[in-house]
């Protein structure tokens, strides 16, 4: 279970990018990056992410002197070291220990700037082990049910999840390869 949301987790990603920036200013590189189409990620959430972050501390409010239209005054947030600090966990949780289909690992990658090298290979590394794992538990289940003798439409349910963790476990394979290699 994940401590905060996945929308909490990509705008910290951004102060960690920005520096700082207001709610207009993260919901313009949202639709530049399309997080709203592969992370589901809207205009209104991203304000009450913004204000969860603000009331745990992890960002700061600040008084912008810069107005460059009509509209209100512009509140711009910062990170904080707290948030830092929360942040690079969640990089590491995600790159570890997701599942093959979760948004979250692909989240975790958007944010591989902001960990070290081999800290990310450790947990990618971690991430091989965990799906592994899973793969192992779902092939003991399709043997005990009667692997090759269940009904095409009961086995493709055990074998889609399979062969998508394999296809995982190379992409894994290679990310970690590219991050050894400098590229």
């Amino acid at each position: 279970m994940h401590t905060i949301s996945n929308v909490e987790f990509m705008l910290l990603q951004m102060f960690a990018e920005c520096r700082q920036a207001s709610g207009y200013d993260i919901k313009k590189l949202v639709d530049q990056r399309g997080y709203r189409e592969w992370a589901n990620i809207s205009t209104t959430s991203i304000y009450v992410g913004l204000k969860k972050l603000s009331d745990k501390g992890w960002i700061i409010p600040e008084e912008s002197d810069g107005k460059s239209g009509k509209g209100p005054m512009p509140t711009l947030f910062s990170l904080t070291e707290a948030g830092m600090a929360n942040l690079r966990n969640e990089i590491l949780d995600s790159l570890s220990s997701t599942r093959e289909r979760d948004i979250r690992f692909d989240l975790g990658l958007a944010a591989l700037p902001h960990i070290g090298k081999d800290e990310a290979i450790i947990a990618l590394r971690k991430r091989l082990d965990f799906l592994a794992q899973i793969s192992m538990t779902i092939n003991q289940k399709y043997e005990s049910q009667g692997g090759v003798s269940m009904p095409l439409n009961v086995r493709a349910l055990f074998l889609h999840p399979i062969s998508l963790i394999e296809s995982e476990q190379a992409f894994v394979v290679r990310l970690i390869n590219e991050l050894i290699e400098g590229r």
